[in-house]
């Protein structure tokens, strides 16, 4: 493959926020990749996941599968777990400072987290790393010797710092230790490519290259990946927002959650989380703007790729033809779960009692977007009390029976 092409698949996807820093990078992995044809060496490319939850959601796989890119394409890469750097969790997007986990619980989230990662990366050539294998044996000298690449104003410029700042919240200097731990990661690896997601660029671009640098390395470029929206196509994928795509699903279960995202997200579920190459995604995008294919049969298209990623080919069919049979052709479940709807309890109350949806807000936002059905009929306040027994429909794919 020509090196142009190879430029163009690994670049897909990604998001910079500034132009200028785009085409630096590209043209640095243009001149990276062009070197290792004449040397025969591959690249090292590596991203650093930390485990502090076993639960994977296809959020979390769009570094995996620009990972899995860079192994097609020849080069060697490296899943490093962060056992040390989960210790802290990586505050780049958090408004408040993270708990603490113990070394024990980020070993046993690493063991399901590698297995799960393995459904995309090829087990065969991936090398896994964990990071307190070098972290654990700095010494105070040492990391005066980082820190001193830094300035406190670097880390206050950052908007999750400087929002706790400006209200008084407070931030913790150990909490600046993580960028300059990932930084040290990708000096310990003396990777060519560092992989991320946007929440990652001051941890990449600034911390990792710089230290880099300060210890006499060649900096590693940044491959910075958009972050996938969730179900709602607007905000981050998260479990804690109930708009989220776990990985240890069921076919079924996946492919009608991608059926379920607006037709405004198609695009990008298309670049960050399935197998195909620039032209395919080119034609994919041109289809949808030209009208050349329906909106509900390209998301049809997109969700038979994304589940068959994760599962067969097989049982991604027999996923679309009981989406089909549930909800193209009007079909509701016969064998329904009970709930027995107590005395006062509106729709709302019902919903989360139920558990079907993550939270109060998450159903609020649901009636919001007439997304909540009883009997057929869409529910429009939260408040609305049930006149009668019958089915109620939350988005399109959760029913219970309720019984007054």
């Amino acid at each position: 493959m020509k090196i142009e092409e190879q430029v163009a698949i690994l670049m897909q996807g990604t998001e910079y926020g500034d132009p200028n820093l785009h085409k630096n990078m590209e043209r640095e992995l243009k001149e990276r990749l062009i070197e290792a044809e004449k040397s025969g060496r591959p690249l090292r490319v590596y991203c650093g996941y930390d485990p502090r939850t076993a639960d994977l959601h296809i959020g979390h796989t769009v570094t995996m599968r620009k990972l899995r890119q860079f192994q097609d394409l020849g080069h060697e890469v490296v899943f490093l777990i962060g056992t040390y750097t989960s210790l802290i969790g990586d505050p780049s997007d958090k408004d408040k400072l993270r708990p603490l986990l113990t070394q024990e619980q980020t070993m046993e989230n690493a063991a399901s987290y590698a297995e799960q990662a393995f459904r995309i990366l090829d087990r065969e050539k991936t090398i896994v790393r964990y990071n307190h294998e070098w972290l654990q044996d700095l010494t105070f000298a040492d990391l005066i010797q980082l820190g001193s690449n830094f300035t406190i104003q670097q880390f206050l410029t950052r908007d999750a710092f400087r929002k706790r700042w400006d209200s008084d919240d407070p931030v913790y200097l150990h909490e600046f230790f993580y960028a300059i731990m990932q930084g040290y990661d990708a000096y310990a690896l003396h990777t060519d490519v560092q992989v991320g997601g946007t929440d990652q660029l001051f941890n990449i671009l600034t911390a990792g290259r710089k230290v880099m640098a300060s210890m006499d390395e060649k900096p590693n470029i940044g491959i910075i990946m958009a972050i996938l929206p969730g179900t709602d196509g607007v905000v981050k994928m998260s479990k804690s927002l109930g708009n989220h795509i776990p990985l240890n699903s069921t076919p079924e279960d996946m492919y009608g959650k991608v059926m379920s995202i607006p037709d405004k997200a198609m695009a990008q579920y298309a670049k960050l989380v399935t197998r195909w190459y620039p032209p395919q995604i080119v034609e994919f995008e041109h289809a949808l703007k030209n009208g050349s294919i329906h909106p509900r049969d390209a998301k049809m298209k997109l969700a038979f790729e994304v589940t068959s990623t994760y599962y067969s080919e097989e049982q991604a069919k027999i996923a679309e033809n009981a989406f089909v049979a549930l909800f193209q052709q009007g079909f509701i479940p016969t064998e329904l779960e009970e709930f027995k709807v107590s005395e006062g309890q509106t729709v709302l109350d019902i919903m989360v009692a139920a558990n079907l949806v993550a939270s109060r807000s998450d159903g609020r936002r649901m009636i919001e977007q007439n997304g909540v059905k009883f009997e057929g009929s869409v529910v429009s306040k939260p408040e609305t009390i049930l006149p009668k027994s019958g089915v109620l429909q939350v988005g399109k794919r959760k029913f219970i029976k309720c019984l007054i």
